[in-house]
Formats: structure tokens, sequence, C-alpha cells
């Protein structure tokens, strides 16, 4: 794993990115000028296949899912050790949902408690069975690797189910696509007690 590139602003952040087009950003919401969040939202623009893993002090559910609809894969608080953000980059890499087990709380609670959850609703987009079914298991926290051993699909076949889900809830992460799912009332509350963890 190599840095290569280091800034402090969000317009830095999108210059650069464009210009080294690296495998990975690690991206704070608060930054001067362009804000985080923007910042990720353009880069993804003109990089879709770059990862972005938020990294802030920022834990209110507001900033995560603005950072995650804007297209970051992962969002961790700065007080995890920094021994586990290689770790967690890595898993973000392949495509897994980063969350700290804090920030997943408050997702879940948000989730839980949002008035547009229950049924679905008529303006939702169509999800095949199979999406469901393999979205279902993600919100569960599933790898794609687990899931493909689950479901007998390979882990590319899964990938691709997952980026049709992406497409039609237009969203670019795995958290993102549960929390608008669960919303929509396409699945269940997703995310169980039991299986909150930081490796999505």
């Amino acid at each position: 794993m190599e840095v290569v590139g280091e800034v402090s602003d969000g317009e830095q952040a999108i210059a650069l990115a464009r210009t080294l087009e690296p495998d990975v950003v690690v991206m704070d919401i608060q930054l001067p000028g362009i804000s985080g969040v923007e910042a990720t939202r353009c880069i993804k623009k003109f990089l879709p296949r770059v990862t972005i893993l938020a990294l802030t002090v920022h834990d209110d559910y507001e900033y995560i899912l603005q950072i995650l609809e804007a297209g970051a894969t992962g969002y961790l608080t700065k007080g995890v050790i920094s021994s586990e953000i290689p770790s967690a980059i890595r898993s973000a890499v392949n495509g897994e949902a980063i969350l700290s087990e804090d920030i997943l709380k408050k997702l879940v609670d948000y989730a839980l408690q949002s008035p547009t959850s229950g049924s679905p609703s008529s303006r939702s987009p169509e999800l095949t069975a199979r999406e469901l079914e393999i979205l279902q298991l993600a919100a569960r926290g599933h790898s794609n690797k687990v899931i493909s051993r689950e479901l007998n699909l390979s882990e590319n076949t899964v990938k691709k189910y997952m980026m049709s889900v992406f497409d039609k809830l237009g969203v670019h992460s795995r958290t993102a696509a549960v929390i608008a799912a669960q919303r929509a009332g396409l699945i269940g509350s997703g995310f169980p007690p039991g299986e909150r963890r930081a490796d999505g």
C-alpha cells in the first residue's frame, strides 16, 4: 500500500484525484472550501471506480448518510485504532461496507425510526427476487464471498447483482443501498444487533 498524495482542502482533493487516479481516497468531511461530501461526489463522478473511505470526527447520521449517498464505501470515526485503517481500506476495495460499530448503531437506529420505512412505496424501484435476496444478506453484514457461497453463485455474479441494485437505487455503496431499500420498505431493517461489526 502506497500513499501517493495528500491535500488540505476539497478542491485540491478533486484535482489531485483526477490527476493521480488513485485506487483509494481517504476523505475527511469537514474541509476548507469544498466539503468532503461534495468532493466525494465530484470524484465519484469523474472516477466512478475509485474507493472512497470517510475518516472523520463527525458521527451524526446526517453526515453519515450524506457522504455514503455521495459515494463513500465506508465511514470510520477518528477514534478507531490507526492500525485498523489499512485493513479497513483493503476491505473497502473488496466491496465490503466499512462502518465502525458506533456509526453502524446510529444507522440502525435511524433506519428503524425512519417514517418512510415499513411498506413499499409505489415509486420504489423494482428489484428482482435475487437482488432482494442478495441485498438482505448484505444487510446482515455478509461479504460478497459469503453471499456467493450461501447462494451458490460466483463472486463476480454477486458483484454484478450488487451493481444493478446500486443503479436502481441510485446509490454507490452497500450501506447506502441497504438503508435506501429499508426506507422504501423493500427489505427488513437490516444490520441485526448481533451482526454489528466494522468489517461490513
